[in-house]
Formats: C-alpha cells, structure tokens, sequence
C-alpha cells in the first residue's frame, strides 16, 4: 500500500481484533464503550512488493453501543458462542510512479471494502470468516478465514496466535495481480499480459497481544506472516516484488465510555 494521506487507514483493521472489550464491571451501564487510539505499522508498500513502509494508522474498538429503536448491542467476545461483527478495511492507492517494478502499470485506485464478520469462540479457541465488499479501487469480493488460540499468562495480558487465509474474486484479482495487454506493452519488465483467476491468494500465520496498563490505557502489538499462493504468487508483478509479506504494527488506546440518549 501506498504512503499516501488516505494510506493511514489501510492498516486499521488488521489490529482491530487485538482490542480486548471492556467488561461490564467496568463500565456499568454506559450505552457506549470505545477504545480509541493509534500506533505504527511496518507493511508492504503494495501487495506483493518487496519493500516495507511503516504508516500511521487509528485504533478503534466498538465493544458496546445503544442504537435508537433498537436497543443496546453488546459487542464484547464472549468466551463461548458466535458473534456478528461488521468488517471493514481500506486499501491505499498504488501508484505507479512510487516503484520501479510498477511501470508502465495503471494506477489503482483507492478501495474501501466493507462487509460482515462471523466468529465462534469456544474457551481458548475461535474460528472467524469475513466476506466484505469492495468499492471504488475495484468492484469484487474477498474473504478472510482464521483460527486463534486464545492465551492470558497474567490477568493483564492476553495472546492470539493462529493460521490465516485470504481469497478474491477475478475483479480483485485483476485489479492488484493482473496484467492487460496495453500494460504489458507500456511496461518494461512485463513483455506479455497475465490474467489470473479467482481463488485463495493468501496464507499465513498472525499473533497479537493486548495489555492493559490501567483500566482505560492499553498497549495493542500485532505481527503476522502472509504467503501469495496460486494465481496471485504466479502474478509476475510479485515475481518482481516478493511472494513473502510480512507486517508488524504497536499502538495504543484509551477506552472512552458514555450515554448519549
């Protein structure tokens, strides 16, 4: 992804899940509970580069919250059942200019993707699916699939470790690992076009820990290891770049909990 102003959000909800959700003794009955901060992330500058860029990026946990003329939603992760979550992430622009193994490549736009999470938890595991929609940068689907184990060596510490998966569509595919033919000839690495298919384009293993250094004030870190795999690590784009991507990223929240109505 690339450092630009809008990039600063790319990396928001890989660390979503690192946020623990306030507890009731906590907060009472307050109708809405955030955690809200920031940190810093070391990431790929696109998918499939070989260049690592560290980026800013926000922290926000929704552990409760009151809509009118529904009720109050409960969001905390209960230590067993399923939970329904909404899933968003921000896809920065890749800009041709920014790298040598991109030119002659058309810019990608900007993406928002937005969609649904379904997790269940049972003890010290959780499996969770998220299917979300992509608009702007490309029209298409992914999906991320995952496994935690759940660990707290200490009251204030929590682990998550597990396995990762990620697949797209043919219009994601297209948008960050294909090449058309007009391409291939403005471009002076890649002599003919490439078009993959829609499939899994991802492995990998991700961990993160969350202390909490008072009630309110807490440190969230996150590291994780993805693998292009079939049609996206046959692209030539991540020939030229790395099929390896790996991030890391540390922040910091303060928990904000108040009524509204």
């Amino acid at each position: 992804m690339i450092p630009s102003r809008l990039a600063v959000f790319a990396a928001c909800l890989p660390l979503l899940a690192v946020l623990s959700p306030a507890s009731a003794q906590d907060t009472g009955e307050r109708q809405f509970v955030l955690d809200l901060g920031g940190g810093v992330l070391a990431q790929p500058r696109y998918p499939g580069s070989d260049e690592t860029i560290a980026v800013p990026y926000p922290l926000i946990g929704v552990s409760r919250l009151f809509v009118p003329g529904f009720g109050q939603i409960d969001g905390n992760d209960s230590v067993r059942g399923i939970t329904v979550y909404p899933s968003f992430n921000f896809i920065g622009e890749r800009n041709s200019a920014d790298s040598e193994e991109l030119e002659g490549l058309d810019d990608v736009d900007w993406a928002l993707e937005a969609g649904l999470g379904v997790s269940a938890r049972y003890d010290w595991i959780r499996g969770f699916v998220e299917v979300r929609q992509g608009f702007n940068g490309y029209s298409g689907q992914v999906a991320n699939f995952g496994i935690d184990f759940i660990g707290s060596p200490t009251e204030d510490l929590e682990l998550r470790f597990g396995p990762r998966a990620g697949w797209g569509s043919q219009n994601y595919m297209d948008a960050y690992f294909g090449i058309t033919a007009s391409e291939a000839a403005a471009s002076p690495l890649y002599d003919q076009a490439y078009k993959p298919d829609a499939g899994f384009n991802t492995v990998g293993l991700a961990g993160s820990a969350s202390y909490n250094l008072t009630d309110d004030w807490k440190l969230h870190a996150l590291a994780g290891w993805d693998r292009l795999v079939g049609d996206a690590g046959n692209s030539p784009i991540v020939k030229e770049g790395s099929v390896n991507q790996y991030y890391a990223g540390a922040g910091i929240t303060y928990r904000f909990a108040f009524d509204l109505f």
